[in-house]
């Protein structure tokens, strides 16, 4: 079985879901849907992107194995060219790994790590490609993330031996597929007024608790930035509440990730520039250990409310 998939000819039907983020799900549609209608052509698989106004998508690839490969590769070699498209006007020097997610049930993921890690040991050495199996199902699923970086050809040949794991070792028992939850209307406190945002405009709001949530476009930068000057939430340093009278802030709470190695400069960015503006932006303490030896991963520690998580784990999944 193993080597009939590694050359695409085992003749099984297979689905595989991946969650993206939104500028990558843009970035396979492409204009008018060109990109994608184009991989479904050239792979033969079916493509499907979930619907809904949420940060992330499910993009689910149903088809023969060869068919699955196909795609994959065509989604890893977009995604390497935008990359590469970035980096045209940017000061890195050392190119970022192309990264994938995919969505995996939870009763197949003990078979994918192997008997004291020698599975996923065995992938990433035979494949070249970092593999990392979340230790957490996302959120109201019996599914984990398992996210997969390092060149196309190394990602191709990683899912093509995930494939051989999910073919061997079908999943126990109902699955609940993970399903993004849609974005809450992001609002700001301002002047007095609650506004809600509706494209690149500021709607007026009557209704709205001082609960507000800070998931803002980049390019609302600077409006943005007016909402936290005047939030009810306590900025950091400040030991008395924005409005005379209203101490709305939450207790601040500890949020840990693991970030692989090869994306840890992406956060950081140029002498620490992007870091800095994600903390700015955030309002978020943000701490990053120093690289271990023999470990492929760096741990974040966010300290905050917990809006300012959100919005510091938006901005750094964003990256």
């Amino acid at each position: 079985m193993d080597s009939k998939v590694s050359e695409g000819g085992l003749n099984v039907t297979l689905t595989i879901r991946l969650l993206m983020h939104g500028k990558e799900v843009g970035s396979i549609i492409g204009k008018k849907g060109e990109t994608v209608k184009k991989m479904r052509e050239e792979s033969g698989a079916r493509i499907n992107i979930s619907e809904g106004n949420c940060p992330e998508r499910i993009v689910t690839i149903t088809g023969p194995t060869d068919a699955i490969f196909k795609a994959f590769a065509m989604i890893a070699y977009k995604f390497e060219e935008d990359i590469t498209n970035s980096m045209s006007n940017s000061t890195a020097t050392s190119k970022p790994p192309v990264t994938l997610r995919l969505v995996v049930p939870a009763s197949q993921c003990g078979s994918l790590i192997g008997k004291g890690g020698s599975k996923i040991k065995e992938i990433r050495e035979s494949t070249g490609a970092q593999v990392q199996v979340a230790g957490d199902m996302l959120p109201n699923s019996t599914e984990r993330a398992v996210t997969i970086s390092g060149t196309p050809d190394a990602i191709i040949q990683c899912v093509k031996q995930i494939c051989v794991v999910m073919l061997e070792s079908p999943p126990k028992g109902a699955t609940i597929p993970y399903r993004p939850k849609p974005a809450s209307t992001p609002v700001i406190f301002a002047g007095g007024q609650a506004y809600t945002i509706q494209g690149q405009y500021a709607i007026p709001h009557p209704d709205v608790s001082f609960t507000l949530i800070f998931l803002i476009p980049f390019h609302l930068t600077k409006l943005h930035q007016l909402a936290m000057q005047q939030t009810p939430f306590t900025p950091l340093g400040q030991t008395t509440p924005a409005f005379p009278g209203l101490d709305a802030s939450p207790p601040a709470s500890t949020h840990e990730l693991t970030i692989p190695n090869d994306l840890i400069g992406c956060i950081i960015g140029r002498q620490g520039t992007k870091i800095n503006e994600i903390r700015q932006m955030s309002g978020a303490q943000i701490k990053i250990a120093n690289a271990t030896e023999g470990s492929s991963e760096r741990q974040i520690t966010i300290t905050g409310t917990p809006a300012n998580i959100s919005l510091a784990q938006y901005l750094i999944n964003a990256r």
